[in-house]
């Protein structure tokens, strides 16, 4: 299993850090590994809506299908599998004054079968690629 978490603030107000995180589609612009996500339908969305994800880091691709399966005002849980693992992106909010929201990532996967070999090495690469989630969060939600 690997596991990151990173803790930071954001210079904008919870209400509008958490609409835009609970559209899992703008992962393609604040996940470094996301090459593509897209929501599986056109329902608005609530808990138990779907996104197709790719992703690509350190040279592997793979893809898999992310589902909302927490949607409180103030944490959101995305949970994806595919036959190789399950990938959940936990984010917690907390109001930090008017304008600004400490927030926290925390990445869990879990590999399945043969695959589990690979988590000494992953752990490695996710906790190098999760040091620059805040950053690439924060410039993002300065644009908003």
């Amino acid at each position: 299993m690997v596991e990151v978490s990173r803790t930071f603030i954001v210079e904008q107000p919870i209400d509008t850090v958490v609409a835009y995180m609970r559209d899992f589609a703008n992962a393609v612009d604040w996940d470094p590994g996301t090459q593509r996500c897209e929501q599986i339908g056109t329902d608005p969305i609530e808990l138990g809506t779907r996104w197709h994800n790719e992703s690509h880091l350190y040279g592997i691709s793979t893809s898999l299908t992310y589902e909302l399966t927490r949607d409180d005002p103030d944490h959101l849980v995305f949970t994806g599998t595919n036959k190789t693992a399950t990938s959940v992106d936990d984010l917690s909010f907390r109001a930090d004054g008017p304008l600004r929201t400490s927030m926290t990532y925390r990445a869990h996967v879990t590999f399945n079968g043969l695959a589990r070999l690979a988590d000494p090495l992953a752990q490695l690469a996710f906790n190098r690629l999760a040091d620059s989630v805040p950053r690439q969060i924060s410039t993002v939600l300065d644009r908003l």
